[in-house]
């Protein structure tokens, strides 16, 4: 076994119980799997927040992967934090700070005292302003403690053979929208229905970045031909879900293209 996982592994000596906050990510699919494995399927709860801009898909393969897992599971509904309808620039922070206060207050409920967060050293290498509202409220990324970034994750999920090591990195579907915009829940649909139908048709990596009325999209370089290649069925779908103007981005898919990494 990689020996990077052994230092994970390490992360959890003297626990009796914790909780994760579990995304059915890569990251925090390996997390879950490693303090599992540690403390036993009875030891370990997995808490999953439900916000009005996550995409609906990550729920239910959260809810597949814990099933898998043996492990208690459950879904924390979070409301709109304040202030984040405008869609502001610290909305990650504000994002971060209010999911993980329920998602404390969840774990203390059921008899955790401990809850772990998944991100990990690429993340501390980024922009990242959620960062800080986890250490602000004591949240340990035991990911970051052992000092493993994507590639490892990736590398130490397929050797456990955990189904998510290929899975594609998501983001709120804030992301999509520019900073200082009103966010409404029709848009939010719009976004994600177009992401969803641009998935069935094999796109792998794409994203749907919505400039009022126009739909960026972003695909993986290599699938731009294929895009092309499909518009005479995209454009018709992109305007049923509401959208008048459609382009691709030459540059593909891109990382946080609409983050403005200014504090």
């Amino acid at each position: 076994m990689d020996p990077r996982y052994d230092k994970l592994r390490a992360c959890f000596d003297g626990l009796e119980a914790a909780a994760v906050a579990f995304s059915g990510g890569t990251d925090s699919t390996l997390l879950l799997a490693a303090l599992r494995d540690v403390l036993g399927p009875g030891r370990t709860l997995a808490l999953t927040a439900v916000t009005p801009y996550m995409v609906r898909q990550e729920i239910g393969d959260a809810i597949g992967l814990c099933d898998q897992f043996g492990v208690r599971h459950d879904l924390v509904e979070i409301p709109m934090p304040e202030g984040i309808d405008g869609n502001p620039p610290d909305r990650c922070y504000r994002c971060k700070r209010a999911m993980y206060r329920r998602l404390t207050d969840a774990a203390a409920e059921h008899g955790y005292r401990v809850l772990f967060d998944g991100s990990n050293m690429d993340d501390a290498r980024d922009y990242r302003p959620g960062l800080r509202a986890l250490r602000e409220l004591g949240i340990r990324c035991p990911l970051l403690e052992a000092g493993i970034d994507k590639a490892a994750v990736r590398d130490i999920a397929r050797e456990l053979g955990l189904p998510t090591w290929q899975k594609p990195t998501n983001a709120c579907l804030l992301t999509r929208i520019g900073f200082n915009t009103h966010v409404s829940m029709e848009r939010l649909q719009q976004i994600e229905e177009a992401e969803r139908f641009l998935a069935a048709r094999g796109f792998r990596q794409v994203r749907v970045r919505c400039h009022a009325d126009l739909a960026r999209i972003e695909v993986a370089a290599d699938q731009r031909p294929l895009l092309l290649a499909q518009a005479e069925a995209v454009i018709p779908a992109m305007h049923r879900f509401g959208f008048r103007y459609v382009s691709m981005d030459l540059a593909g898919y891109q990382f946080g293209s609409m983050t403005d990494r200014t504090p």
